[in-house]
């Protein structure tokens, strides 16, 4: 009996050794790396995050159209925009027929080489986007908005936290086909719901391959998705209910993403202004006729 009272002790020393040294106290699991043993230390640990000092595309190059939109997509090229977290754009996104265009990896939200997020690097702050999307069948896409890019220390050094985790999300979606329609709470990760959070109603998506119209909203926290020419989700931002919001919601401090909270419970970060971007899911989308209307 005495020596298997030495065995266990040892097998406890073991697993939190030098090399896996835990500091939250109430011991690590055998096999826990460091890092994952860290993050059930206290709050003050978890969510640390830094956002990426990158240039911005001037918007005085662009030009501007009779009703005073600043039309950020020509149909011919990609001038201005780049990958999240990026140099250039991705090369699964071209120029087709007059319209932005990922060609789907059928990966999901893997990213494959030559994959990513697209963004156009300036930061909004009080504006109205209007744009045109097309889904394919069975497909998956999202509009961020007020985007960071975000960085977090892995192994030392710095890596991009998803565009997700810093952003609300204009869901896109093949809602007849894609199997994420039917998930999540009362219809809230269809086609223009804040995604996992609020559902676009009237939900009046057309069906995919056909052109739907979308309008998203910003002004002084007030947020609207337009769909097909109707408002179909109205939220506010930065107050109480938007908390709660967070908390109920994937987001929430004490699950998977900390980092994810903190980023969008101030979304936009101290100016409350960020980035435009399109989400590769691995599923062929379109968005054309992309403009943008500063609103004082």
């Amino acid at each position: 009996m005495k020596q298997l009272y030495i065995l266990l002790a040892a097998g406890l020393l073991a697993s939190c050794s030098n090399s896996n040294k835990c500091s939250c106290g109430c011991g690590c699991n055998a096999g826990e790396s460091k890092t994952v043993c860290d993050k059930k230390s206290s709050d003050s640990e978890r969510g640390v995050y830094q956002i990426a000092d990158k240039s911005q595309t001037d918007i005085a190059n662009y030009p501007v159209d009779e009703e005073g939109y600043i039309v950020l997509f020509d149909g011919k090229n990609l001038d201005g925009w780049r990958g999240y977290g990026m140099d250039e754009v991705p090369a699964s996104w071209n120029v087709e027929d007059g319209a932005i265009h990922l060609k789907g990896s059928g990966t999901g939200e893997a990213q494959v080489e030559g994959g990513g997020d697209l963004i156009f690097p300036h930061k909004f702050k009080n504006f109205e986007l209007q744009l045109e999307y097309k889904i394919s069948k069975g497909g998956n896409s999202g509009i961020f908005y007020l985007a960071q890019e975000a960085t977090e220390k892995e192994d030392g050094e710095d890596v991009y936290l998803p565009i997700w985790q810093s952003a609300s999300e204009y869901q896109v979606l093949d809602n007849d086909n894609h199997e994420d329609a039917r998930l999540g709470i009362d219809g809230n990760r269809q086609s223009a719901s804040l995604y996992d959070m609020i559902p676009a109603k009237p939900q009046n998506a057309k069906p995919h391959g056909e052109w739907n119209k979308a309008k998203i909203t910003v002004y002084k926290g007030t947020v609207i998705h337009g769909q097909n020419d109707e408002n179909v989700v109205e939220y506010h931002l930065w107050t109480p209910k938007w908390k709660q919001m967070l908390k109920d919601s994937k987001f929430n401090p004490d699950g998977d993403f900390p980092c994810a909270y903190k980023l969008m419970l101030n979304m936009g970060g101290d100016n409350h202004e960020g980035y435009i971007g399109f989400q590769d899911h691995g599923d062929d989308v379109w968005y054309r006729n992309v403009r943008v209307k500063i609103l004082e």
